[in-house]
């Protein structure tokens, strides 16, 4: 997404083209009257410009720029701040104004005068403006173009400064009930586990008897073995684990029509696509904020944010507290369904949910909840996937479509096993769709 660096491009100006014709016509008049002095003057108005572009071709400064932003990451609906530190090398002739090339869904970039009133001790002009981030998605910012001309008017010079900056947006997560996963061991953000120290099975179960143990503890077939008296092992508390799944299936998420995008430019996915992304997000929140260790996976089982341009620990197996939920909405801000690139979509084939998700589901085991954000689904893909359900302490699904009723078949195979599954719209409100997964009434 990096623009090219262009080089100087010089022209003339209406004044600089004045001159020309001017001089033009000043020669023309000087051979049919035979003037001298005309033939003068019209070498001295040609003059002016060769000068003014020579000179601008040879006095051309060198600019270099350093761009920021703050925060680094934006969330979706927020504002930030875009700092700009411009310095040149070289002799400055005449006039400079620059402005900041944005795209179309972020604005009008600025446009300021070079040196700026703000220059510090190092010859450096900076600048900051701030900008609105309405959607998620990997923006370039820049690049920062110059436009330069000559004391006199007479020559312009054109070029774009740097490659610009990529800015990353994340989705902005919607605040969750806790009461759908309460009761679950990991609401109080442990659960228990055996300690293990060596292959015996006894050795693994059972301790030595310490004073106060209380005698309800004792391993009698332990302590017959070992002739002293043993106990059974004390449980130690380790993070939940989670297991969210989100729908990257290019079939799960239609598109009426492709169409094309600008460079740089940043085309999200549909709407039935951005609402899944967003309640994946947000319910990625909610785990953490319950101190849950996350799995991220795609419906053939291989880890969602490794399909991601915008993600910066693609290969983690899981993550886990706020730095983790920082890298999974960073994940987030730019993925889409797979195959498609930036607003288009790749021709359609046939994907349900793959063999290596199943075994994942059920290597899983009763270590948390599993829960599944998924696009448009059938009825036999949701057979496929309904007996993973039987692996977690609750397994829990969001099926997102465009319209109401589409999924219904889905919902009604995945509950027949025990799933709690609600249908949802992109206008369905996404904690609305998360408290009805344990209601009986649909938010519709």
């Amino acid at each position: 997404m990096a623009a090219p660096r262009v080089p100087w491009q010089g022209r003339l100006t209406s004044v600089g083209w004045g001159f020309v014709v001017a001089g033009a016509v000043v020669l023309v008049a000087a051979q049919a009257m035979g003037r001298r002095d005309l033939l003068h003057l019209s070498a001295f108005l040609l003059l002016i410009p060769a000068t003014a572009w020579i000179s601008t071709r040879l006095f051309r400064p060198g600019l270099t720029i350093e761009r920021s932003t703050e925060p680094p990451v934006v969330e979706s609906g927020q504002r930030a701040e875009v700092h700009l530190a411009i310095r040149h090398a070289g002799v400055l002739v005449g006039r400079m104004s620059m402005a900041e090339q944005l795209p179309s869904a972020l604005g009008t970039g600025p446009d300021f005068a070079y040196p700026g009133h703000t220059v510090g001790s190092d010859g450096v002009s900076r600048y900051r403006y701030q900008l609105s981030c309405p959607h998620r998605g990997l923006y370039l910012l820049g690049p920062v173009e110059a436009h330069s001309t000559d004391v006199f008017g007479v020559t312009e010079q054109r070029t774009r400064i740097d490659g610009g900056t990529i800015l990353t947006v994340t989705p902005a997560p919607v605040p969750l009930a806790a009461s759908v996963l309460s009761g679950l061991r990991g609401i109080e953000g442990v659960i228990a586990t055996r300690m293990q120290a060596n292959p015996s099975e006894d050795d693994v179960m059972t301790r030595e008897y310490r004073h106060g143990d209380p005698m309800r503890r004792v391993h009698w077939a332990a302590t017959a073995r070992h002739g002293e008296l043993m106990v059974r092992q004390e449980e130690s508390a380790t993070s939940p684990e989670a297991t969210l799944i989100l729908d990257l299936r290019r079939d799960a998420f239609p598109v009426a029509s492709g169409r094309a995008v600008p460079p740089g430019e940043w085309a999200p996915g549909p709407p039935e696509f951005e609402w899944a992304v967003t309640a994946a997000l947000s319910i990625a929140a909610h785990l953490a904020d319950l101190d849950y260790s996350l799995r991220l996976l795609d419906t053939d089982g291989s880890l969602a944010l490794s399909h991601s341009p915008s993600s910066s620990e693609p290969d983690a197996p899981d993550y886990s507290g706020r730095t983790g939920l920082a890298s999974v909405a960073e994940g987030l801000a730019a993925i889409l369904p797979r195959g498609r690139e930036n607003g288009t979509a790749a021709p359609r084939t046939g994907e349900g949910f793959g063999d290596l998700l199943l075994d994942r589901l059920e290597a899983h085991g009763q270590r948390g909840p599993i829960v599944a954000v998924l696009g448009r689904t059938t009825a036999d893909d949701a057979r496929v996937l309904a007996p993973a359900g039987s692996a977690s302490e609750r397994a829990l699904a969001l099926v997102v479509a465009d319209r109401p009723g589409a999924c219904r078949g889905a919902v009604e195979a995945l509950r027949a096993a025990g799933w709690f599954a609600v249908e949802a719209t992109p206008s369905t409100r996404i904690d609305a769709a998360w408290l009805a997964l344990t209601a009986e009434v649909l938010p519709w």
